[in-house]
C-alpha cells in the first residue's frame, strides 16, 4: 500500500516589503490583493489539487491563527499549527514533519509556501506528483523544486545541477546551493543552463526528513518530538528552538554529502512570481493604458508605470505627474516611493519603528 501524502503550506512570514499594507497583524499572504482572494487562500487551492482538505495543514503565526481560520473554514483545526514566535524555517518544516510522523510514519509531505503565484497549477502539480514519486520509491530522498529561470534574477537562490536521477528522466541530484548572486553571476548561471531558481518548496518522507534533523541539529529534533507528542508545551518549548533556515540546517548540509540522505531537484517549468514586495505585485495586478496599478480610490494624471494603493475608504489618493512610482495610503501611514527603491521598505520599517513607535509596524 502506497503511503499516504499530506501538504504543508508554510504562512508565517509578516511580509514587511509590502509595508505599510502588510503589518504584524495583518501578513501579506493574507491580504486579500490577487482577484479578491489572499496568497495563502490561492496556495491552498493549489494544494488541493494534491491531496484533500483533509490532508492539508498550514503553519503560521499563532497571532494569525484566526484569520487563517476564518480564510480557510475547510482546513480543520488541528492541522492549524501557530508558531508563538518566528523560529526560521528550519522549525516551521521540523515541526509539522514531527506532528504527521506522531499521526502517521510513513507520511510523505510537501511542504509548499504561500507567497507564489504560479501558472499553470498543471504544470506545478504535476512536478509536485513527481517528486512524491521519488520520495515514495526513493526513501532516502529530499526532493526539492527548482524553478526553470526565465532571467537572471539576482533576488533568488539557485541550485546547481548534477546527475540525472536514475529511473525519473528530468530531475537530478543536487551539487550544490548558491546564495542569491551578483547580476553577473546570475547572468553565468542561466546561461550555464545548468542551475535552477531555488523555489523554496520541498517533499520527502517525515521519517527521512526528521532523521537529518536528528543527525545535524539534534536538539531542535528533540524538541519537534517533544512538541508533537505534548502539544501543551508549544509556549515554552517552541521559544528554545535554534533559529535557523531549514536550508542553512538541512538541505545544503546533505547536498555536501552529510547526513544520510541526499538532495535531488525537480524542475519547476512554470511562470513564477514570488510576490514579495510592491516591484513584483506591481506586476501581477492589471495596469490601465498608461502601466498604471490603482487599487481602491485613487486619481492618476499624466503618471505612468505606478501603484497606487487606498485602503481608506472616503478618502483619495491622487498623483500628479511622475513615472515608476509607489504610493500606498493606509488608515495610519503612509508610503511614497518608487519601484526602484521599493526593495528597500524592509530597511524603512526598521526605521519607523525606532522612529514613529512599533505601533505603526
Amino acid at each position: 500500500m502506497a503511503p499516504m501524502r499530506y501538504v504543508v503550506i508554510m504562512a508565517g512570514g509578516s511580509g514587511t516589503r509590502l509595508w505599510p499594507l502588510s503589518r504584524q497583524g495583518t501578513p501579506k499572504q493574507l491580504l486579500h490583493l490577487i482577484g479578491g482572494k489572499s496568497l495563502l487562500r490561492i496556495a491552498f487551492e493549489r494544494a488541493m489539487e494534491l491531496v484533500p482538505a483533509d490532508r492539508v495543514l498550514v503553519v503560521t503565526g499563532a497571532a494569525y491563527l484566526d484569520d487563517v481560520r476564518a480564510d480557510l473554514p475547510e482546513v480543520a483545526p488541528e492541522n492549524l499549527l501557530g508558531e508563538p514566535m518566528g523560529r526560521d524555517s528550519l522549525n516551521a518544516v521540523a515541526w509539522p514533519a514531527a506532528v504527521l510522523a506522531e499521526r502517521d510514519p510513513d507520511a510523505v509531505i510537501a511542504q509548499l509556501t504561500a507567497d507564489q503565484l504560479i501558472e499553470p497549477v498543471s504544470a506545478f502539480v504535476a512536478a509536485i506528483d513527481e517528486a512524491y514519486r521519488i520520495a515514495e520509491a526513493r526513501p532516502e530522498a529530499l526532493v526539492t523544486l527548482g524553478v526553470v529561470p526565465t532571467t537572471a534574477h539576482t533576488g533568488y537562490g539557485y541550485l546547481q545541477r548534477g546527475d540525472e536521477l536514475e529511473g525519473f528522466p528530468g530531475a537530478c541530484v543536487v551539487r550544490e546551493f548558491r546564495e542569491k548572486p551578483d547580476a553577473e553571476t546570475a547572468a553565468a548561471y542561466v546561461a550555464s543552463g545548468d542551475f535552477w531558481w531555488n523555489a523554496g518548496m520541498f517533499v520527502f518522507r517525515a521519517a527521512t526528513f526528521l532523521d537529518q534533523v536528528r543527525q545535524l541539529e539534534p536538539e531542535v529534533h528533540e524538541g519537534v518530538l517533544g512538541l508533537a507528542a505534548a502539544p501543551e508545551t508549544l509556549g515554552e518549548v517552541f521559544g528554545t528552538l535554534k533559529k535557523i533556515s531549514v536550508d542553512y540546517a538541512v538541505f545544503e548540509p546533505v547536498s555536501r554529502g552529510h547526513g544520510s540522505a541526499r538532495v535531488v531537484a525537480v524542475p519547476l517549468p512554470i511562470a513564477w512570481k514570488d510576490v514579495g514586495g510592491y516591484a513584483s505585485l506591481v506586476e501581477v495586478l492589471d495596469a490601465d493604458a498608461e502601466g498604471n496599478v490603482v487599487n481602491g480610490l485613487g486619481v492618476t494624471m499624466n503618471t505612468s508605470d505606478s501603484l497606487v494603493m487606498n485602503t481608506v475608504e472616503g478618502h483619495v489618493v491622487t498623483v500628479l505627474g511622475g513615472e515608476g512610482l509607489v504610493v500606498v495610503h493606509t488608515p495610519d501611514a503612509t508610503l511614497v516611493t518608487t519601484l526602484e527603491h521599493a526593495e528597500q521598505v524592509k530597511a524603512l520599517v526598521g526605521r519607523v519603528s525606532e522612529t514613529a513607535g512599533p505601533t505603526f509596524v
